[in-house]
């Protein structure tokens, strides 16, 4: 597909044998499999690799199930019935940022109390404490963070970052906001790093509180 060598795994035991023998460029994973259930491959796979490209691809189309796949660690969803060429657009999307995201960029640090960043090396410190991110949350952490103050829409989030705008996947925003808070705010329930304006979209405010 678009011109990529392609590795068919129809069992979790195949693909946990076919993972460690190459650099994978893009895992699309289904969740209804015959030996287990690919959610719990899918935190098993965030638990050793956090930057690994990761579409989930099911029949599962329920909000819930989006909103369940995404906090799993999916960088993001797409449900059955689908289209090719918006399977495409998803695929190129997810490797557009992947291969952007390694050569390293003109200002390798971004400091912005309580965190952190180190663009070089794609790790997140809060308050001197490194936390784990998924490749899709640390740019969307990195997008807001270049730009404080600056209020967002879903819809722009999801042009700027994830590179497609399609009506009705604001969840897919939501979840990953809603993730990275429970990972850098001191209060998630209470956010004060990544902010909510309401109606609108999200912004971030650096603190310099301990």
């Amino acid at each position: 597909m678009l011109g990529h060598q392609v590795q068919c795994c129809d069992t979790l035991a195949f693909a946990r044998k076919a993972l460690p023998e190459r650099a994978w460029a893009l895992v699309v994973l289904d969740l209804s499999l015959p030996d287990g259930d690919g959610l719990d491959f899918c935190r098993e796979l965030r638990a050793v690799d956090a930057q690994l490209p990761l579409l989930m691809l099911t029949a599962r189309g329920t909000e819930y199930d989006r909103v369940h796949g995404l906090e799993a660690g999916a960088d993001d969803y797409l449900s059955k019935p689908f289209g090719v060429m918006e399977l495409q657009a998803r695929v190129r999307a997810l490797l557009r940022r992947s291969t952007l995201a390694k050569p390293a960029p003109e200002v390798d640090i971004v400091d912005a109390p309580p965190l952190r960043l180190d663009l070089a090396k794609r790790t997140v410190a809060v308050r001197n404490s490194p936390v784990e991110l998924t490749a899709t949350e640390f740019d969307l952490l990195v997008f807001l963070a270049r730009r404080p103050g600056v209020v967002f829409s879903r819809q722009q989030l999801l042009s700027e970052v994830w590179g497609y705008n399609h009506e009705g996947y604001e969840h897919t925003v939501n979840s990953h906001i809603s993730r990275l808070r429970a990972k850098v705010e001191l209060d998630p329930v209470v956010p004060s790093v990544i902010c909510t304006v309401w109606g609108v979209g999200y912004k971030f405010e650096p603190k310099d509180t301990p």
